[in-house]
């Protein structure tokens, strides 16, 4: 399979550049995984395509303000984009410049506040670096770094917290889980009132997430690892789920990853924690969740190959076609996407 064969024509102008005033006012298309047929509705009426005891399962997961500009001796200037702790204070970072960080550079952030060593080079662009700080690393982050916005993305972000679901508990992530940025409170509390069990993954968003497809053939494309956690409260919500048939929905491809990372062969989810490296792309047979919520993904990423496994290429291509047609907004700050097996209102 060619990773050229997810590729598709999108304006440019469809790329949304800032969120919305209001959350829940996104557009939404609701897919029929298997027919095709289309719902265009508004996020706010998602209640309408759930029922009573399905179950959302939503990525709690916080962004830090993992960018950080600092300066080298030589006084150039380096970008640096934290990924995640490997121990106490030794961090993977991505770093612009790349080539000019060998072993024992330092770069220093602001006045001194923050200093990296780097004490080991990876793959490309990728260093692991030693943090001096004095006091609690993310009070020095927040006085030091910036939202690690995407690089689409080109107006400044006036508030931060839109770049953070409402939910957002376990700091760790260099991208927003954007799927879950459409709720409010106020309507994950309607959607509890009307019977949907609410749970909640962990999911640290990395380089495997946002990192760009560089190989033509999919196959070959390695995932870089993310860490994730299920706790025991979420697997036995999900077990009992399961057993009495009802409905697992996944907010975001980093939920439904996570799930099928855990998952046994029989849709078993335990309590565990770990790295994933998990690429799911076509064929690929899911295991634990029924239906998706995500949002618009770019072309030839991992995210639309996850997409296209959990419908059929065939069918998400002529909907993100239907979707640009209609001036649907995209990637990040965009509109969303419910995928499911029937739409049935």
């Amino acid at each position: 399979m060619k990773t050229k064969d997810f590729t598709y024509d999108l304006p440019k102008e469809l790329i949304a550049q800032t969120p919305l005033a209001n959350r829940t006012d996104s557009r939404l298309l609701a897919l029929d995984k298997e027919t095709g047929e289309i719902d265009h509705t508004q996020f706010n009426q998602l209640h309408t395509y759930l029922k009573k005891g399905d179950v959302l399962v939503l990525n709690d997961t916080s962004v830090i303000p993992a960018r950080l500009i600092g300066r080298k001796d030589t006084g150039a200037v380096i970008e640096v984009l934290l990924l995640h702790q490997k121990e106490e204070d030794v961090w993977e970072c991505l770093a612009k410049k790349a080539k000019k960080i060998k072993v024992g550079t330092t770069i220093t952030f602001g006045e001194g506040q923050l200093t990296m060593e780097c004490v080991e080079v990876k793959e490309e662009g990728i260093r692991l670096f030693k943090l001096n700080y004095s006091g609690i690393l993310y009070e020095v982050l927040d006085e030091l770094g910036s939202m690690p916005l995407p690089p689409y993305i080109h107006e400044k972000l006036e508030d931060g917290e839109r770049y953070q679901t409402v939910y957002n508990k376990k700091k760790g992530s260099a991208a927003a889980p954007t799927a879950g940025l459409h709720f409010t409170k106020p309507y994950l509390q309607k959607l509890e009132a009307m019977g949907v069990t609410l749970t909640y993954v962990t999911l640290h968003v990395g380089l495997g997430t946002f990192r760009p497809v560089s190989v033509s053939d999919v196959e070959s494309h390695i995932m870089h690892e993310e860490y994730y956690s299920v706790s025991q409260a979420t697997a036995d919500i999900l077990n009992t789920a399961k057993e009495e048939g009802r409905r697992i929905i996944a907010v975001g491809t980093t939920s439904l990853r996570t799930l099928e990372t855990v998952a046994k062969k029989d849709g078993y989810i335990p309590e565990e924690s770990g790295w994933s490296r998990l690429f799911i792309y076509p064929p690929y047979t899911f295991k634990a969740v029924d239906a998706l919520l995500t949002n618009f993904h770019l072309p030839e990423s991992t995210l639309l190959m996850l997409v296209s496994a959990f419908a059929s290429k065939s069918i998400i291509m002529n909907a993100y076609r239907e979707a640009a047609e209609k001036r649907y907004r995209f990637f990040s700050f965009g509109d969303a996407m419910f995928i499911t097996d029937t739409l049935n209102r």
